[in-house]
């Protein structure tokens, strides 16, 4: 029998569902905004295995062919074809000695 129904009754049926709504609203843009940040940490951090694998592999490949670790970060970029981000990560490569293996440290900044 909505004919009976006054204008005042419909706007305070319809009100709680306003309210409802704009509750949710932002819990819902909140929950978007995490699991995009979760989504790019994530990114991240994979890229940093995928280049601490490539490193690695690379100075194992220069020492098995070569005879010895590579000397400086740039002779593996030049020789091996290493690539990475170089403003997304720091790689701290210290050589020991030609017949030892460098210390590498990878830093995302």
């Amino acid at each position: 029998m909505n004919r009976f129904t006054t204008q005042a009754e419909k706007r305070r049926f319809h009100l709680p569902h306003m309210r409802l709504t704009y509750l949710i609203g932002p819990v819902i843009l909140i929950i978007f905004v995490l699991s995009l940040s979760f989504i790019g940490d994530s990114t991240v951090s994979r890229q940093k295995e995928s280049l601490e694998t490539a490193l690695n592999r690379d100075i194992i490949h220069c020492y098995a062919v070569e005879g010895f670790y590579p000397p400086s970060l740039t002779y593996i970029e030049e020789h091996y074809g290493l690539t990475y981000n170089h403003d997304l990560f720091f790689v701290d490569y210290q050589p020991i000695g030609s017949n030892m293996r460098p210390d590498v440290t990878i830093l995302v900044r």
